[in-house]
């Protein structure tokens, strides 16, 4: 329910009102703890994948605060842009950026153990694809019908399952850990164990900010644990800078063909994504639908969001569908609060003690929150799967997408053969299902949808006489 002494109804329902600043400051700053657990962790995975090391004495410790860091300074620029808008640019709603979790599973086979010369193979990639995103906005609107319930809650959830392996083997102690004595440990799942209880917790038996802060305060309960075991070290905070500027072409640039494909294809699902979070937040805040000029604006400050980060060594943005449910929560519609929120983030991103801060989280604590958030990934992929016209036509479509998606991850050996190329593409998961699924659903007639029905029906014509 909105909080009528921040304004009346109907400037509450409006984008461009601005409410006092007492309380528009921490309305921006709650976006910002609903976002900032999901916007720091896949820079912590892809070091994780990549090999860097998470100790303060690891010579990769400074690259791991400065892609933190990046994701919050550019998830800052790239709300900026869409709550304020730079010509054709920019929604100017409230839509929060932040980094993006579905593109995990592509960058995480791209940088497998390769350190930290494989970043410049993803940052060619995420300017590709982030200008590939941009021109998306031109036609997004005209393309939308290919991308039903069926497509789009079956990549969502594809997303969700790709991910959940890396939130036990975080939980259980890490990647770098799998072999040792320690990995699997009590002492690891009892940290990892805490961070899920108070997060459940809290997410089902409070309300306002507790609630919407559950991950987060999940985690800091993880964290005070792992603190009382020893499992915490701060030398790397006073190692890290005070304060320091974004550096153009930190990682490097290097094209690769699979990273490109893979992140032109991967935008193209991300620009679907955004298309929804702009219409949830036009309904559930105005009470109106999206315009073209909102969709296509949003669509080109996604696009170039992701690509100015690539250019700086930070991972592809896109809208955070969390905060559109904020949004509905709250009752304030406002784009200036969300504005508010992204100065913030960019603070943040300026400051690398932060960054440095944040990497002090034990693995098995960011386990605990990760197998949260993936679960609730593929929870969200499912309830869009809620939609769908379940006839034999769709659960044909569905299964054989899923079938080969799936399956060509968990056994990515059955693909030896391939050229690296492809064999990186095919065996992502979700791009083999999502292709699958667009295709069969545009070729395959919907008469057949409709005879599976006519027998059903007729079936139970017969049974009745």
């Amino acid at each position: 329910m909105a909080d009528t002494s921040i304004g009346t109804a109907e400037q509450l329902r409006d984008p461009n009102y601005t409410p006092p600043l007492a309380k528009a400051v921490p309305l921006g700053i709650q976006h910002v703890l609903a976002m900032f657990v999901s916007n720091v962790t896949p820079a912590i995975i892809v070091c994780g994948a990549a090999g860097f090391g998470f100790g303060s004495n690891s010579p990769d410790f400074p690259q791991m605060i400065y892609m933190i860091q990046m994701s919050m300074f550019f998830a800052g620029v790239a709300t900026l842009i869409q709550t304020i808008g730079i010509g054709p640019m920019g929604a100017r709603l409230p839509i929060v950026q932040g980094t993006s979790f579905a593109f995990i599973p592509i960058m995480i086979p791209l940088v497998a153990g390769q350190g930290v010369d494989a970043i410049a193979v993803l940052m060619g990639g995420i300017l590709v694809g982030g200008l590939f995103h941009a021109c998306l906005g031109l036609f997004i609107g005209k393309i939308r019908f290919a991308l039903p319930p069926l497509v789009t809650g079956l990549v969502v959830t594809m997303i969700g399952l790709a991910l959940v392996k890396v939130g036990i083997q975080y939980a259980a102690g890490g990647v770098p850990a799998i072999g040792t004595e320690e990995y699997g440990s009590l002492q690891n799942w009892t940290v990892a164990g805490v961070v899920i209880l108070v997060t459940l917790g809290l997410k089902f038996f409070t309300r306002g900010m507790l609630s919407v802060s559950a991950v987060l305060l999940g985690l800091i309960a993880g964290y005070v644990v792992a603190m009382a075991m020893g499992m915490v070290n701060f030398s790397g905070i006073g190692r890290a800078a005070s304060f320091a500027l974004p550096n153009p072409l930190h990682f490097g640039l290097e094209f690769s063909v699979a990273a490109i494909v893979g992140f032109c294809l991967m935008s193209f699902v991300s620009a679907v994504e955004t298309v929804g979070d702009v219409s949830g937040i036009t309904k559930g805040g105005a009470g109106r639908e999206a315009t073209d000029t909102e969709i296509q604006g949003a669509t080109f400050a996604d696009g170039i969001g992701t690509a100015v980060s690539g250019l700086f060594g930070a991972l592809p943005n896109t809208s955070f569908s969390q905060n559109v449910g904020l949004i509905a929560m709250t009752g304030v519609m406002s784009r200036h609060v969300v504005t508010i929120g992204a100065i913030f983030l960019i603070a943040c991103g300026l400051v690398p003690k932060i960054g440095a801060a944040i990497s002090t989280v034990p693995i098995e604590v960011l386990g605990g929150g990760v197998i949260v958030m993936f679960g609730m990934v593929v929870a969200a992929g499912v309830s869009m799967l809620s939609d769908v016209n379940w006839n034999r036509r769709n659960m044909v479509i569905f299964a054989i997408a899923l079938s080969l998606g799936l399956g060509l991850q968990l056994e990515p050996g059955a693909l030896q053969y391939l050229p690296p190329t492809l064999k990186v593409l095919a065996t992502s998961g979700i791009l083999p299902a999502a292709l699958i699924a667009i295709v069969l659903n545009l070729v395959l007639p919907q008469e057949l949808a409709a005879e599976a029905t006519e027998e059903v029906s007729g079936g139970m014509s017969g049974h009745g006489r």
